[in-house]
């Protein structure tokens, strides 16, 4: 994700971070031959008549082998690393470990659900790791794709009869990744990368507001140039799902910052994070009109990664939570963000974005559409109105024999739990500070006991020691205080 971020690192961190995509030391091939063996269940002569030992990219996880079937066909090899799987298991023992601990001492990480986020990207890797689920979501891309007809976007075809949970058998896509496509993308006209640009985005937005399963790792090691002007994608490990709600939410929300309407954009908002406690509706509108002014007015391409910045400052001002879900759409567009500027680094990706997402919510809000929505919500509240009048005829009958009753929950709110508990602590706590102080001076003044030196007796020292208990127990009474005063 850093290595898409120009905005954040110098040029020299980015371009390390980069060889993380595709150029990791890869794995010596007496150690990946046996492992593509064993995942196949068959010799190598069974499958390919020809296979490189020398790896085409290698990734932190697996790496990429150039190969050919028996009918000539040339596919690429992508098996897992033989100890991929322990160390993404320790990475994330690392970061649950530290997203509980965030979660427990900083408001912020209880505000964003920050460890609901690293359980959904823990869960989010673990499925990358298992190569059947990819060539599940290899298909379901495809399958938008081809439905959609509107982009020149390439899905490779795989080979499940010779794939595995740790191997991966695909055709091989021509041309060059977007990383490595400098000299491509040089001998192209402006009117050219911008239309590739254009491609992407548009592809990635319908991905996401109208199938709702897209491709969450679009960095430039994934996006191919083709010979013939089109794109392809690869590595489909991780692939974000959003539910018909969530999708009409984001895109209700780029339709309305199209529309300059801070209240759609703040409604939209709300219903994609939910409603934090206490929430300020104005202030959260005002908060989005300031952007919808700044970003309105025609912005250049560099300000792209600044909206994305400005949009989380504005969910960690409110105190708004994010899920998995949203976290993975979000990382999809960012991470796109720097393919883009790859290709075409005058693109104005805000501009476009809003084109297509009015684009977008314009043809899902077609008259058809909307009466398949109406007759589906119908079909939803028919239940609840075939039981309404035996309810309303209970309700009337228990108020005429007087046995109609209220049921209330006390204290079913968290933060007035929160609350009683905080105040009883600190009530305890003074209790006991008071009682330590008058029990530390009854014993300094009492003459009796043994002597531990020359005028210092027993009861003494021990009044002394609870002095300072009670002292300890006293600072923890006002931290209580203060701690409450600035929760609240």
């Amino acid at each position: 994700m850093l290595s898409t971020r120009r905005d954040v690192l110098p040029p020299a961190y980015v371009h390390e971070l980069e060889l993380l995509q595709t150029q990791v030391s890869p794995e010596p091939w007496s150690v990946i031959e046996p492992a593509i063996i064993e995942r196949m269940g068959r010799p190598l002569s069974d499958v390919f008549s020809r296979i490189d030992a020398t790896p085409l990219a290698a990734a932190s996880v697996a790496q990429v082998h150039d190969a050919t079937l028996l009918d000539g066909t040339d596919v690429i090899v992508k098996v897992q690393r033989p100890k991929a799987l322990n160390q993404v298991n320790q990475d994330l023992d690392i970061i649950l470990r530290l997203a509980s601990w965030l979660n427990k001492t900083t408001v912020w990480g209880q505000d964003l659900g920050i460890e609901k986020l690293a359980k959904g990207f823990a869960n989010s890797l673990e499925e990358e790791l298992d190569y059947r689920i990819e060539l599940g979501n290899m298909r379901a891309i495809e399958d938008s794709l081809r439905r959609s007809g509107k982009f020149s976007v390439t899905v490779p075809h795989s080979y499940p009869e010779f794939s595995s949970e740790r191997l991966l058998i695909m055709d091989k896509l021509p041309g060059r990744p977007v990383s490595s496509a400098g000299k491509i993308l040089a001998e192209l006209s402006d009117k050219e990368r911008k239309g590739l640009a254009t491609t992407l985005l548009g592809a990635t937005l319908e991905q996401i507001i109208t199938d709702g399963v897209f491709h969450a790792d679009l960095h430039s090691g994934n996006i191919f140039i083709m010979p013939d002007g089109g794109l392809g994608l690869l590595d489909f490990g991780a692939v974000g799902r959003l539910d018909p709600g969530t999708q009409t939410a984001l895109g209700l929300m780029l339709y309305s910052i199209d529309q300059n309407d801070s209240a759609g954009a703040t409604d939209s908002i709300i219903e994609l994070l939910g409603r934090p406690e206490n929430l300020d509706d104005r202030a959260v509108e005002r908060a989005v009109g300031e952007l919808l002014t700044r970003y309105g007015g025609g912005s250049q391409s560099y300000d792209g990664q600044k909206l994305f910045d400005d949009l989380f400052n504005l969910v960690l001002a409110h105190r708004f939570s994010v899920p998995a879900p949203i976290s993975a759409a979000f990382r999809a567009l960012a991470s796109v963000e720097g393919a883009l500027l790859v290709i075409d680094p005058t693109f104005d990706v805000v501009a476009v974005a809003r084109n297509e997402g009015n684009r977008l919510m314009r043809s899902k809000l077609k008259s058809t559409k909307i009466t398949d929505e109406l007759q589906r919500r119908a079909m939803q509240i028919l239940p609840m109105i075939d039981r309404m009048p035996r309810r309303i005829n209970k309700i009337t009958e228990d108020l005429e024999q007087g046995r109609f009753s209220m049921n209330m929950r006390v204290l079913e709110n968290p933060s007035d739990r929160r609350f009683l508990t905080s105040l009883f602590q600190q009530l305890i706590v003074a209790v006991l500070a008071g009682a330590a102080v008058l029990g530390s001076i009854m014993l300094i003044t009492s003459e009796e006991g043994p002597l531990l030196t020359e005028g210092i007796h027993l009861y003494a020292f021990f009044g002394f020691v609870l002095l300072f208990g009670g002292f300890v127990l006293s600072m923890r009474s006002l931290m209580l205080v203060f701690k409450r005063g600035v929760d609240g």
